[in-house]
Protein backbone atom coordinates (compact mmCIF):
# COMPACT_ATOMS: atom_id res chain seq x y z
CA UNK A 1 0.00 0.00 0.00
CA UNK A 2 2.87 2.23 0.05
CA UNK A 3 2.94 2.63 -3.68
CA UNK A 4 -0.48 4.35 -3.66
CA UNK A 5 0.55 6.96 -1.17
CA UNK A 6 3.24 8.47 -3.35
CA UNK A 7 1.15 9.06 -6.49
CA UNK A 8 -2.02 10.47 -5.03
CA UNK A 9 -2.68 14.22 -5.24
CA UNK A 10 0.00 15.00 -7.79
CA UNK A 11 -1.09 16.15 -11.21
CA UNK A 12 1.05 15.24 -14.04
CA UNK A 13 1.08 17.69 -16.85
CA UNK A 14 1.37 15.85 -20.08
CA UNK A 15 -0.01 16.31 -23.60
CA UNK A 16 -3.43 14.95 -22.77
CA UNK A 17 -4.10 17.58 -20.15
CA UNK A 18 -3.03 20.33 -22.52
CA UNK A 19 -5.27 18.99 -25.32
CA UNK A 20 -8.18 18.69 -22.89
CA UNK A 21 -7.54 22.22 -21.67
CA UNK A 22 -7.41 23.62 -25.22
CA UNK A 23 -10.53 21.65 -26.18
CA UNK A 24 -12.34 22.98 -23.10
CA UNK A 25 -11.34 26.56 -23.94
CA UNK A 26 -12.35 26.19 -27.61
CA UNK A 27 -15.67 24.70 -26.53
CA UNK A 28 -16.13 27.52 -24.05
CA UNK A 29 -15.36 30.09 -26.79
CA UNK A 30 -17.83 28.44 -29.20
CA UNK A 31 -20.49 28.34 -26.54
CA UNK A 32 -19.83 31.96 -25.55
CA UNK A 33 -19.80 33.15 -29.15
CA UNK A 34 -22.74 31.22 -30.66
CA UNK A 35 -24.83 29.31 -28.11
CA UNK A 36 -25.05 31.58 -25.04
CA UNK A 37 -26.17 34.69 -27.01
CA UNK A 38 -28.88 32.59 -28.66
CA UNK A 39 -30.00 31.25 -25.28
CA UNK A 40 -30.01 34.78 -23.84
CA UNK A 41 -31.92 36.10 -26.89
CA UNK A 42 -34.54 33.32 -26.62
CA UNK A 43 -34.85 33.90 -22.85
CA UNK A 44 -35.26 37.67 -23.35
CA UNK A 45 -37.82 37.12 -26.12
CA UNK A 46 -39.68 34.71 -23.86
CA UNK A 47 -39.53 37.23 -21.02
CA UNK A 48 -40.85 39.99 -23.31
CA UNK A 49 -43.62 37.68 -24.60
CA UNK A 50 -44.61 36.90 -21.02
CA UNK A 51 -44.60 40.63 -20.17
CA UNK A 52 -46.78 41.36 -23.23
CA UNK A 53 -49.14 38.53 -22.30
CA UNK A 54 -49.35 39.80 -18.73
CA UNK A 55 -50.07 43.30 -20.02
CA UNK A 56 -52.76 41.97 -22.36
CA UNK A 57 -54.22 39.86 -19.57
CA UNK A 58 -54.41 42.94 -17.32
CA UNK A 59 -56.03 44.95 -20.11
CA UNK A 60 -58.52 42.12 -20.78
CA UNK A 61 -59.28 41.95 -17.05
CA UNK A 62 -59.94 45.70 -16.93
CA UNK A 63 -62.16 45.47 -20.03
CA UNK A 64 -64.04 42.55 -18.48
CA UNK A 65 -64.58 44.56 -15.28
CA UNK A 66 -65.80 47.53 -17.32
CA UNK A 67 -68.19 45.30 -19.27
CA UNK A 68 -69.36 43.70 -16.04
CA UNK A 69 -70.09 47.12 -14.55
CA UNK A 70 -71.89 48.12 -17.75
CA UNK A 71 -73.92 44.91 -17.70
CA UNK A 72 -74.78 45.49 -14.03
CA UNK A 73 -75.87 49.04 -14.87
CA UNK A 74 -78.03 47.75 -17.74
CA UNK A 75 -79.49 45.06 -15.49
CA UNK A 76 -80.24 47.66 -12.83
CA UNK A 77 -81.89 49.90 -15.45
CA UNK A 78 -83.88 46.93 -16.76
CA UNK A 79 -85.03 46.14 -13.23
CA UNK A 80 -86.10 49.76 -12.69
CA UNK A 81 -87.93 49.74 -16.01
CA UNK A 82 -89.61 46.44 -15.20
CA UNK A 83 -90.60 47.74 -11.76
CA UNK A 84 -92.05 50.89 -13.29
CA UNK A 85 -94.00 48.75 -15.79
CA UNK A 86 -95.29 46.57 -12.95
CA UNK A 87 -96.19 49.65 -10.90
CA UNK A 88 -97.99 51.19 -13.86
CA UNK A 89 -99.85 47.93 -14.49
CA UNK A 90 -100.83 47.71 -10.82
CA UNK A 91 -102.00 51.32 -10.85
CA UNK A 92 -103.95 50.74 -14.05
CA UNK A 93 -105.50 47.58 -12.63
CA UNK A 94 -106.45 49.39 -9.42
CA UNK A 95 -107.96 52.26 -11.42
CA UNK A 96 -109.89 49.82 -13.61
CA UNK A 97 -111.09 47.97 -10.50
CA UNK A 98 -112.24 51.26 -8.96
CA UNK A 99 -114.03 52.27 -12.17
CA UNK A 100 -115.77 48.91 -12.40
CA UNK A 101 -116.71 49.09 -8.73
CA UNK A 102 -118.13 52.58 -9.24
CA UNK A 103 -120.04 51.47 -12.34
CA UNK A 104 -121.40 48.46 -10.48
CA UNK A 105 -122.48 50.68 -7.58
CA UNK A 106 -124.12 53.11 -9.99
CA UNK A 107 -125.86 50.24 -11.78
CA UNK A 108 -127.03 48.84 -8.43
CA UNK A 109 -128.37 52.28 -7.42
CA UNK A 110 -130.08 52.62 -10.78
CA UNK A 111 -131.64 49.16 -10.42
CA UNK A 112 -132.76 49.96 -6.85
CA UNK A 113 -134.27 53.26 -7.99
CA UNK A 114 -135.95 51.55 -10.93
CA UNK A 115 -137.34 48.88 -8.61
CA UNK A 116 -138.53 51.54 -6.18
CA UNK A 117 -140.19 53.43 -9.01
CA UNK A 118 -141.87 50.27 -10.22
CA UNK A 119 -142.94 49.37 -6.70
CA UNK A 120 -144.31 52.89 -6.15
CA UNK A 121 -146.14 52.77 -9.47
CA UNK A 122 -147.59 49.35 -8.62
CA UNK A 123 -148.52 50.58 -5.14
CA UNK A 124 -150.27 53.63 -6.57
CA UNK A 125 -151.97 51.43 -9.12
CA UNK A 126 -153.08 49.04 -6.37
CA UNK A 127 -154.30 51.94 -4.22
CA UNK A 128 -156.23 53.34 -7.17
CA UNK A 129 -157.66 49.92 -7.89
CA UNK A 130 -158.66 49.48 -4.25
CA UNK A 131 -160.20 52.97 -4.22
CA UNK A 132 -162.16 52.23 -7.35
CA UNK A 133 -163.33 48.94 -5.94
CA UNK A 134 -164.17 50.51 -2.57
CA UNK A 135 -165.99 53.31 -4.38
CA UNK A 136 -167.94 50.77 -6.37
CA UNK A 137 -168.78 48.83 -3.24
CA UNK A 138 -169.76 52.01 -1.42
CA UNK A 139 -172.00 53.12 -4.28
CA UNK A 140 -173.67 49.78 -4.57
CA UNK A 141 -174.08 49.49 -0.81
CA UNK A 142 -175.48 53.00 -0.66
CA UNK A 143 -177.91 52.32 -3.46
CA UNK A 144 -179.12 49.27 -1.67
CA UNK A 145 -179.43 51.12 1.63
CA UNK A 146 -180.94 54.30 0.24
CA UNK A 147 -182.79 52.66 -2.57
CA UNK A 148 -182.02 55.34 -5.11
CA UNK A 149 -179.10 56.28 -7.38
CA UNK A 150 -176.99 59.22 -6.47
CA UNK A 151 -176.06 62.08 -8.67
CA UNK A 152 -172.47 62.68 -9.59
CA UNK A 153 -171.62 65.23 -6.86
CA UNK A 154 -173.25 63.26 -4.06
CA UNK A 155 -171.59 60.15 -5.39
CA UNK A 156 -168.16 61.83 -5.37
CA UNK A 157 -168.61 63.19 -1.84
CA UNK A 158 -169.67 59.82 -0.54
CA UNK A 159 -166.70 58.07 -2.14
CA UNK A 160 -164.23 60.57 -0.79
CA UNK A 161 -165.63 60.26 2.70
CA UNK A 162 -165.52 56.47 2.55
CA UNK A 163 -161.95 56.46 1.30
CA UNK A 164 -160.91 58.87 4.01
CA UNK A 165 -162.45 56.61 6.63
CA UNK A 166 -160.79 53.51 5.19
CA UNK A 167 -157.35 55.14 4.93
CA UNK A 168 -157.57 56.60 8.41
CA UNK A 169 -158.21 53.10 9.75
CA UNK A 170 -161.53 53.91 11.38
CA UNK A 171 -163.59 51.95 8.91
CA UNK A 172 -166.63 54.15 9.66
CA UNK A 173 -166.61 53.68 13.37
Amino acid sequence: MIFLAGTAGVIEINGTVIVELITFLVMLAILARYVYPEIVRVAEARQQAIAVQLSEAEKARQEAEAKLKEAEAQLSEARRTAQSVVDAANKSAEQLRQERKQKAEEEAKRLVESARSEIEAERLKAIQSVRNEVAGLVVSATEKVIGETLDLTKHKQLIDRAIAEVTSGNGGR
